[in-house]
């Protein structure tokens, strides 16, 4: 069991000013794999004022004294794949081999591309008689989920870093051991005191009291909109700067003319990745009303394809989810689809055969799915997919867009200009066109009430910069 007993603050590892200690837990087993501290707002306090008496002289460091301590950053995660893989698959449930590239090696790509981002980026520019300059926002407070924990850590922690801010972190208290070992690495290539602090804790007492503190200066959240919306109200007390990537209900369309044998699975994929506990996740599948019993049988064997299991096992290609609450949540959904009306094509809220230990769901498909139905309308987070026919292309858009989120979709025909032309239409932050691939730079970010902002690559590294002008 990893036992950690301090936070880090002001380059030191140190007691909370609590006295209480959160479990953490295995998602295969239900056992306590950790503890770690419930921090306070005092807690907070004090590492906002390290981050605060840090930021003049990490703001003037060089360019290329930053880059050499990100580059050296993502050096030390790549040493510590396996393990810290290892332990995200036990936190959150994700396939180990999965793990290892997206969990872990999705982190390490993005403290080197920011290594590269901030000594190649254009901090001034010229505009008439005016001198453009881009000069770090500041304090940052960053509150991150526990879905893709590392992940999320690195897209602020990374560019925020990089901008020129200090930070501190507060992760999810489900999944927080792997931010743990990103502090031991950043105390390790010698990170000045104060540039990066981890306190953690339950939401509403560290994570309001980042969200709230006036000497911080930008609060980058992720996580539920719920949650979303009152970090939001919170900085408002102070006017900061917001960044939120929230919840998500996304629409894959499958256009009359799509290749079904290739969609359908592929459609199933982007659904159940990482157990469905993925924003993005592309939810809901809109099928031509003529198609749907063949759409039907096709996403039952692609489903029934998903073997849940020990995430650590190498034939299991759906973990559990990550919590005792998480896997409720979602049995809770799948009960109110039934309820509701919706066909049931496979899975169900029983646990799946020889798994009554652990926080799994069964891989479970709806069909004749409903715009009014709670399984259309609300984000779920588990492998739940909900099939949706519509008669015409412009019934299709109408449901895609039927929806108070905007983060993701996808769309599929066998005439790519016809996808792109329906993409446009569908209101969300960002549209795979018959399944393309990931782009780690790409920004990433949505409409309504997806968030504000965006994260990866030079559009997430922006978010973390003010604009100056001087007229000369």
């Amino acid at each position: 069991m990893e036992v950690r007993d301090k936070i880090y603050i002001d380059g030191a590892w140190v007691s909370s000013t609590g006295k209480g200690t959160l479990e953490v837990f295995d998602s295969n087993t239900e056992e306590v794999i950790g503890t770690i501290p419930e921090g306070t707002a005092d807690d907070v306090e004090k590492a906002v004022a390290a981050a605060s008496a840090a930021f003049g002289e990490w703001s003037s460091v060089s360019h290329e004294e930053r880059a050499k301590l990100l580059a050296r950053a993502a050096e030390g995660l790549a040493a510590r794949t396996d393990e810290i893989a290892e332990t995200i698959s036990k936190e959150v449930g994700m396939p180990l081999t999965l793990s290892k590239i997206v969990q872990v090696g999705l982190p390490t790509g993005v403290f080197a591309d920011m290594a590269k981002k901030v000594a190649d980026f254009q901090w001034e520019t010229e505009l008439g008689n005016s001198l453009i300059v881009r000069e770090p926002v500041g304090v940052v407070g960053a509150i991150t989920p526990w879905n893709y924990p590392l992940y999320q850590i690195s897209l602020k922690v990374a560019p925020a870093l990089a901008a020129g801010c200090t930070v501190v972190l507060k992760p999810s208290e489900i999944a927080p051991l792997n931010a743990f070992a990103l502090a031991d690495i950043l105390h390790d290539i010698g990170l000045p005191p104060g540039v990066f602090n981890l306190v953690t804790g339950v939401g509403p007492v560290v994570g309001e009291a980042i969200a709230s503190h006036p000497k911080v200066d930008m609060v980058s959240f992720t996580g539920s909109t719920r949650a979303g919306k009152r970090v939001m109200t919170l900085a408002a007390e102070n006017v900061k700067k917001v960044a939120l990537e929230l919840g998500g209900k996304s629409a894959n369309i499958i256009l009359e003319d799509a290749d079904i044998d290739a969609a359908i699975p592929a459609g199933l994929f982007a659904c159940y990745m990482n157990s469905g506990q993925t924003c993005s996740a592309l939810t809901r599948m809109l099928v031509p009303r003529s198609r749907l019993a063949e759409v039907e049988e096709k996403a039952k064997a692609a489903a029934e394809g998903f073997s849940p299991g020990n995430s650590l096992e190498a034939t299991t290609s759906l973990g559990p989810l990550a919590s005792a609450m998480q896997r409720d949540r979602v049995r809770g959904y799948i009960e109110k689809g039934i309820s509701e009306g919706a066909k049931l094509v496979t899975g169900g809220a029983e646990p799946p055969d020889g798994l009554e230990k652990g926080y799994f769901v069964r891989p479970t498909v709806f069909s004749d799915v409903t715009t009014s139905m709670t399984i259309a309308q609300e984000e779920i987070f588990g492998p739940v997919l909900s099939i949706l026919p519509y008669d015409t292309e412009e019934e299709a858009i109408a449901i895609a867009n039927d929806s108070i989120y905007g983060l993701s979709g996808g769309v599929w025909s066998s005439d790519k200009a016809h996808a792109e032309r329906v993409a446009r239409k569908i209101r969300t932050g960002q549209v795979d066109i018959n399944g393309g691939s990931f782009n780690p730079v790409a920004p990433f970010g949505g409409y309504k009430q997806s968030g504000i902002g965006r994260e990866r690559g030079e559009f997430g590294f922006e978010e973390f910069l003010e604009t100056k002008s001087l007229q000369r």
